[in-house]
């Protein structure tokens, strides 16, 4: 049996607690001897269950140190995912063990964490990704083809719910999956309770995003020929997540290009401060 361990800061959260049905359905159909055989959270959730009941609950086993989950494992996902200052130091052995390792979205608080946690996988040949299920949408996996691509793609509104910090990554990632790297500068228009902010490429091409609390996942495109796409939901985006993180620990191919996804931290970060300064132009760091 080959087996996945979880990393996280507590254990009881919603990822954690709906990624074992999937995991564990998807390698059944796959007929693959593999389970979630182990855990290590830093703390119990102060308002959830504790470690050792979840681990009861979801049948996984507790272990005491992450040292020793690297070890027992044979792929590694480091969750936390509303807690993405935790991902640099909760990945590092892993990311120093030659193991697949998926690393949960926010991938990184800034660019320069993101960039030495790729660095370190480099070094030891660890293979990792990191990446927002809406990337994985039913939808979108229609996309790039012969019409819709990045050269093709002239501007990109997105809409989605949640808050800049921990919900952003959703918006961002699908626009940066469909328009690719180069972008140049993001601006604010926001307001208190919804965020609008515009986002220009180094060749042109525009895109924006808008968050306003309970609206689905939603995105347009204008294509350069005139013309126009609606994509009114993003669907099955878990499980076809969880479908790429099992074929890439199976194979070791990366899915998501590292390009692509420190252009997304990037943008979260000149973000963060284009919310700070209404109707600013922020320039967007590379690394």
């Amino acid at each position: 049996m080959k087996h996945i361990g979880f990393i996280d800061y507590y254990i009881d959260e919603w990822h954690a607690n709906n990624y074992p049905a999937w995991i564990r359905e998807n390698i059944t159909k796959k007929g693959w001897d593999w389970d979630i055989s182990y855990v290590w959270a830093e703390i119990d959730n102060p308002n959830g269950l504790d470690t050792d009941s979840w681990c009861k609950k979801y049948n996984v086993e507790r272990v005491d140190t992450i040292e020793e989950l690297v070890e027992k494992s044979d792929f590694i996902m480091v969750l936390s995912p509303d807690n993405p200052e935790n991902h640099e130091r909760f990945s590092k052995l892993a990311l120093m063990s030659g193991k697949p390792v998926y690393i949960d979205k926010t991938f990184s608080p800034d660019l320069a964490s993101g960039v030495r946690m790729f660095k370190t996988a480099e070094q030891y040949n660890t293979p990792m990704f990191s990446s927002s299920a809406l990337r994985f949408a039913e939808e979108f996996s229609l996309y790039p083809d012969s019409d819709v691509n990045h050269d093709s793609i002239e501007y990109i509104a997105t809409m989605g719910p949640g808050y800049f910090d921990n919900y952003a990554v959703h918006q961002i990632e699908m626009i940066v999956s469909l328009m690719g790297v180069g972008a140049k500068r993001i601006k604010s228009l926001s307001s208190t309770n919804g965020r609008f902010l515009s986002i220009e490429y180094n060749d042109g091409r525009r895109a924006s995003m808008l968050q306003i609390q309970d609206m689905p996942f939603q995105l347009s495109m204008q294509l350069k020929d005139g013309k126009g796409i609606f994509i009114k939901e993003c669907s099955d985006t878990f499980p076809r997540l969880i479908d790429e993180i099992m074929d890439f620990f199976n194979t070791k191919e990366i899915p998501v290009a590292q390009e692509e996804t420190l252009e997304i931290m990037a943008i979260i970060e000149a973000g963060n401060k284009a919310l700070k300064n209404y109707d600013t132009w922020i320039d967007i760091s590379h690394y």
